[in-house]
């Protein structure tokens, strides 16, 4: 390990603009999702309409995703290579990661939807049942753990013993984000289940 890290420039400012870029997107996202759900900041922007809100809010989250992305190759582009990384057996690691992951990141999406992806029921758009099918099977957060292992693949594919670093960030900061994602989804959708309740004993 110590051999890994000393193959760590630490003198490229594209390492930390990576690591604040990875660091940033989903303090954002989750700053703005708990906004919405307290004061529909972005449904009142786009005029009472929910679903536009959502929208708006997924296109931001995925450009800031493909900035991210950017940042962090630019920043492994400046990294040390490590020889122990660089190799048929690196490369095909790699390529079996960043497959895993993007099947795990595609099928997610394809299952929630739009709006079930980007934080909807933060906007009162609350999917009818919960998804227990594939991807969901396998992990409870496919989206954030397919992503890691993009991550993890990508840095094995250039060899960089820097991605490694910033993959270990990217793990713990989705893990903080869903520390605070999980309780907070739970609780939206068991206000809606007391509120059906209520609804179904008034009547």
């Amino acid at each position: 390990m110590a051999s890994l890290l000393s193959y760590i420039d630490y003198s490229k400012p594209s390492l930390f603009v990576a690591a604040a870029s990875i660091l940033f997107n989903p303090t954002f996202w989750n700053l703005t999702a708990r906004n919405e759900y307290r004061n529909k900041t972005l449904t009142k922007i786009f005029g009472g309409n929910p679903y536009y809100g959502c929208y708006a809010l997924a296109v931001t989250i995925f450009s800031l995703g493909i900035f991210r992305d950017v940042l962090y190759e630019r920043a492994l582009r400046d990294q040390p290579t490590h020889p122990s990384l660089v190799g048929f057996p690196a490369k095909a690691a790699a390529v079996g990661l960043v497959a895993s992951g993007n099947v795990l990141v595609l099928s997610s999406m394809w299952a929630l939807g739009v709006t079930g992806t980007y934080l909807g029921d933060y906007f009162g758009i609350l999917m009818d049942n919960m998804v227990t099918g594939f991807p969901f099977d396998v992990t409870g957060s496919p989206m954030y753990y397919g992503s890691t292992l993009s991550f993890l693949g990508t840095a094995l594919w250039f060899g960089k013993p820097a991605g490694l670093v910033l993959t270990g960030l990217v793990l713990v900061v989705y893990q903080i984000a869903l520390s605070f994602e999980d309780p907070f989804t739970a609780k939206i959708y068991a206000e809606r289940e007391r509120e059906q309740k209520a609804g179904k004993k008034s009547k």
